[in-house]
């Protein structure tokens, strides 16, 4: 049995924010922390709910870790901190995980956090259609949890999986009140659904804000928090600004204090500005990659789908859209993270004659009077539907970048169309789409390969699946041996990438732009996204 002690934490205090959140560069006028005051950050993303169990949008995850709390949380190297643990148990068989909790934490309804609400928790997550991405992935091996006494919980596995852990690290675990488990506004969350967090959401308008107060009574973050105690600020108001531009005009005026989200086109500005500060970060997880799919017509060849892919100079796209900031992904995973190969770096791509002439041998031979192949007189068309709450970084302009390409190099028409979620959840189900875009955030690669590679699972909308890929997954969730972990991601690496389900784009970054006055601006470590405020303070 292998014991993990919360005093093991203790030697891995960091600056950080809630959540295990590097802090940055608190700017020269932030000076040392300080209490009060009321902060407005300008955010890119709408959050489709604050519900953290069904939690799937990488940039709102500053806002779960404001309001709500997991089991664990990173270190900056991916490994794992007690939080609302105090230490965690493995059995040898790597089938039960016993978690001593602590016994000083409260919900911000006045419940107390205990083993009862644990379980809970996880018989929430069970309910049937209540979080089927959960319990398909990150739940998959869960046999069940056991109160053992008020602040211990048992979990039990149908086999080993590291990822649980990940698991009780992650969003989808952080700990929702009991009381609020029964609210009839659960799957949306909102002011009557808490947490044990540092801040209390209080106000939310639809479309244009949210607003966090402090939780006075909150004293049991993480070791790696930075502080502890309460959080600096007295309160922190999110506006929704979508539009990149709006949100640094909005920061360069005063009119807010912290913004996310800054584009290439506006960095220069910002940078040279002695009253900001700025500072970025890769995203853990994966790249942010077109998939291709293969269940039906024209990328069920091979042909096609090396085609579109060679038809592509992604460098000079990124450059015209980027303009020199976005870092190229060559593989389904992002090169931040410790499973990246990069022996596929540069070993496809940009090769127009070998795209026609895989057109060519595929039938495709034909153009029509706007220079489109055709085949039987049809039009070699396919079509990407971008959900709107989830376009992030000029996606949009991107896909327009990629359109032009494709057209130019090969004579492949790709339509572009960006849709609200209920629009393109509907073409998702009718499988009425050629092309997906998807990046994950996971800290741990796994994770985000058990959501894309096996049959069946909730974002393989591509297709593609084998035995061997399946047994790749399951045996790289098994082991806890970096090194077989990697070999194991390796091989599944270069299967997609012979194979050509996807085309990698760039590895998703954040970027952060403040006064110069506000201190504790940083990123959660091995997720690489922005922190949550508990650590923001307002220089004096």
């Amino acid at each position: 049995m292998r014991k993990y002690l919360s005093t093991l934490a203790a030697v891995a205090l960091l600056a950080a924010g809630c959540g295990g959140a590097a802090a940055g560069d608190p700017g020269a006028g932030a000076g040392a922390p300080v209490s009060g005051g009321s902060l407005t950050w300008a955010v890119e993303t709408e959050p489709v709910t604050f519900n953290p169990h069904l939690y799937a949008q990488a940039k709102a995850r500053l806002l779960v870790w404001n309001s709500f709390e997991a089991l664990l949380t990173h270190d900056d190297k991916g490994g794992y901190v007690p939080w609302l643990a105090k230490s965690y148990d493995v059995s040898a068989d790597g089938r039960t995980y016993t978690f001593k909790l602590r016994d000083d934490v409260t919900f911000q309804d006045g419940d107390k956090f205990n083993a009862a609400a644990v379980k809970a928790n996880l018989d929430q997550l069970l309910v049937p259609g209540y979080a089927p991405g959960v319990t398909s992935t990150q739940l998959k091996n869960y046999a069940g949890a056991k109160v053992v006494d008020d602040y211990t919980v048992e979990v039990d596995l149908k086999q080993p999986d590291v990822l649980i852990l990940d698991f009780f690290a992650s969003p989808q675990g952080a700990q929702v009140s009991p009381k609020s488990l029964k609210s009839p506004n659960l799957k949306a969350g909102g002011p009557d659904v808490v947490g044990t967090g540092p801040f209390i959401l209080d106000r939310y308008s639809k479309g244009q804000e949210v607003h966090y107060k402090k939780n006075p009574g909150y004293n049991w973050a993480p070791a790696n928090a930075g502080h502890q105690g309460a959080a600096y600020l007295d309160e922190i108001t999110y506006r929704f600004l979508k539009e990149s531009s709006v949100r640094v005009g909005a920061l360069t005026s005063g009119q807010v204090d912290v913004i996310e989200g800054v584009p290439a086109t506006e960095q220069g500005l910002v940078k040279a500005d002695p009253n900001l500060q700025f500072a970025q970060h890769l995203n853990s997880g994966t790249a942010y990659n077109y998939y291709f799919n293969q269940t039906r017509a024209p990328f069920d060849d091979i042909k096609v789908r090396k085609a579109f892919r060679d038809a592509v100079d992604v460098d000079g796209v990124l450059q015209g859209v980027y303009r020199g900031t976005a870092t190229r992904a060559w593989s389904v995973l992002s090169p931040s993270g410790p499973y990246y190969d990069a022996s596929l770096e540069k070993t496809y791509g940009n090769n127009p004659a070998e795209a026609n002439s895989l057109l060519d041998q595929a039938g495709w031979q034909a153009k029509d009077a706007e220079g489109f192949r055709t085949k039987d007189g049809k039009r070699l068309t396919v079509r990407i539907v971008l959900s709107a709450p989830f376009v992030r970084d000029k996606r949009d302009i991107l896909a327009q970048a990629v359109q032009a390409a494709v057209k130019q190099s090969a004579g492949i028409d790709l339509q572009v169309k960006v849709v609200d979620q209920g629009t393109a959840t509907d073409a998702t189900n009718k499988n009425e789409f050629e092309v997906f875009d998807n990046s994950r955030a996971d800290t741990d690669a796994g994770a985000a390969l058990t959501l894309i590679v096996p049959k069946g699972a909730p974002i393989n909308r591509h297709g593609f699946t084998s035995p061997e890929l399946d047994a790749q997954v399951a045996a790289g969730s098994a082991t806890t041996d970096p090194a077989k972990r990697k070999e194991l991601y390796t091989g599944i690496q270069r299967t997609l990438t012979d194979n050509a389900t996807l085309l990698p784009l760039y590895a998703p970054a954040d970027q952060i732009a403040a006064q110069k006055k506000i201190g504790g601006v940083g990123f959660e470590p091995t997720a690489g996204v922005p922190a949550s405020a508990y650590n923001l303070w307002i220089g004096k």
